[in-house]
């Protein structure tokens, strides 16, 4: 018999210790991290003369607090995100694939230079994929 109780506290033991996989909000490094991200992401565009005329007239104080939200969103933290869905917020903008793609390659430089794990930046990528038919004009 005790032996049986034994083997049950080991398997419990087992099983709360091989703790769930965090979720990605927690692998990008949580809200602080994601701020930091978009906050390096905006000087990115800042800095580049091939998509930052895309943000011309956009409100980036409004623009920054709505990416942190969705980006802690899309990545099950705790935000709910209120802004516009990505059709309504880029429609007219006339953005091309080469400038969807230099955003991500800045998202990704940003996300690198964070020391954010790699399986959490493809995860982030593979979330946020389906906006491109979205975001680029047609």
């Amino acid at each position: 018999m005790r032996l049986i109780y034994v083997c049950v506290l080991v398997w419990l033991v087992t099983a709360c210790t091989a703790a769930a996989k965090p979720s990605l909000y927690q692998q990008l490094g949580g809200e602080v991290a994601i701020t930091k991200l978009v906050d390096g992401l905006l000087v990115k565009i800042e800095h580049d003369p091939r998509i930052v005329h895309h943000f011309k007239d956009t409100d980036i104080a409004r623009f920054r607090s709505k990416l942190i939200e969705q980006l802690c969103h899309i990545s099950d933290g705790p935000c709910q995100y209120t802004g516009s869905t990505m059709q309504e917020s880029h429609t007219g903008f006339q953005i091309t694939a080469a400038d969807f793609d230099r955003l991500v390659q800045h998202l990704i430089d940003v996300m690198t230079e964070l020391h954010i794990p790699l399986d959490a930046q493809n995860e982030l990528l593979a979330r946020l994929a389906p906006m491109y038919k979205d975001v680029t004009y047609r």
